[in-house]
């Protein structure tokens, strides 16, 4: 099948004109090679952002109408503008906006396909995004951190002569020091370090590991740690869209980084239920991190990658935190103390201010 044929099966599979064989035939085409499917959430997503420039245009011209219609009726007066240069902007300014949204769609699905026809084959193995460390990184990141900080001594709390195992990402769950991240990032291990984006270390203890469902659930047990407001996130069981816009938090770096793509796929590698398929840049560090909707909620936890596929990532879908919590509370001693965040403060606040309100709840994980 050639480009052109593939985009106009596409084009038909999306708009629901293929026969019921087609559309058999091409969703087996679709798990059975990762870069169609890539193609098919692209397109899905670019024909999304067209539909909604069509409403916009519409939903424009109807209030054009209407307020011709007031204004010969005298029922609204227009102030003759200032300049002719501001008048032109206003009057230009959602077509150059438009323009300039399509030409950003247009570069972004020529990367996209330049990338499908320049990708080798993918031997459908997975890796995880936990972290190696240098025994020296622990040393300078606290040294850093007592040169940022205006207090006077940065306490390490890392067991003395113990290497790092492996490190990666996790957050709270809830506002008491309650975490989560993936349970390949501290199986094994003996002590547990958090460190935030200040550089500031936490001792942590292991509350529960599920190996299936790849994830862990960490209590923050440190005098210098203070319980936090209600978290500004909430945990949402209900997943994503395809193609609806998705970023993430982690520590793939000595410092908090920042992602951002969309949902590709609602189930992940070889269709398993209890993961799904973002297009989100990730690296080993990222392991254990939050996969956050535009409204603040987290919808999953990064844990794999496909090797030698270029930004194919999985993550645990967020529900499963639940069957965590359920075990966790099972044990009469830790009975009822998880109070998973339902609600979000986020929705409608932009990026930048959704980071900072966020960051203080995502921490670097280091497993001695």
């Amino acid at each position: 099948m050639d480009n052109i044929q593939l985009l106009d099966a596409i084009e038909r599979y999306l708009n629901n004109e293929m026969t019921e064989a087609e559309r058999i035939g091409f969703e087996q085409l679709r798990k059975s090679n990762i870069e169609v499917d890539q193609m098919v959430v692209e397109h899905s997503a670019f024909l999304n952002q067209l539909n909604k420039y069509g409403e916009n245009k519409e939903f424009h011209t109807v209030l054009n109408e209407v307020h011709h219609d007031l204004t010969s009726r005298g029922l609204i007066r227009e102030v003759p503008p200032k300049a002719v240069i501001a008048q032109l902007w206003k009057k230009h300014k959602r077509v150059m906006a438009v323009a300039a949204s399509i030409a950003g769609i247009t570069t972004m699905l020529i990367a996209g396909f330049a990338a499908y026809y320049s990708r080798r084959a993918s031997n459908a193995e997975l890796e995880q995004l936990s972290k190696k460390f240098e025994n020296t990184e622990r040393k300078v990141n606290a040294l850093r951190a007592q040169v940022e900080s205006d207090k006077a001594v940065v306490i390490d709390k890392a067991p003395s002569n113990t290497p790092i195992k492996s490190g990666g990402t996790g957050f709270l769950i809830d506002e008491s020091g309650y975490l989560a991240t993936n349970a390949h990032v501290v199986e094994g291990s003996s002590v547990v370090v958090l460190e935030n984006y200040k550089g500031l270390e936490f001792r942590a203890r292991i509350v529960h590991i599920n190996a299936e469902n790849d994830i862990a659930i960490l209590k923050i047990e440190d005098a210098d740690y203070h319980t936090r407001s209600p978290l500004p996130y909430a945990i949402k069981m209900t997943g994503a869209e395809l193609g609806e816009q998705l970023f993430t938090l982690g520590y793939p770096r000595e410092e908090i980084v920042y992602n951002e793509g969309y949902m590709s796929a609602k189930t992940g590698f070889n269709g398993d239920t209890l993961t799904c398929q973002i297009g989100v840049p990730a690296n080993p560090g990222n392991s254990g991190g939050p996969v956050f909707n535009r409204n603040g909620e987290v919808i999953a936890i990064i844990n794999t990658r496909q090797a030698q596929a270029e930004g194919v990532v999985f993550a645990i879908n967020a529900k499963n935190i639940i069957n965590s919590i359920e075990a966790i509370s099972a044990d009469s001693s830790n009975a009822n103390i998880v109070k998973l965040p339902l609600s979000s403060s986020l929705k409608g606040v932009d990026r930048v201010q959704q980071i900072r309100k966020i960051q203080d709840c995502v921490f670097m994980v280091k497993s001695y």
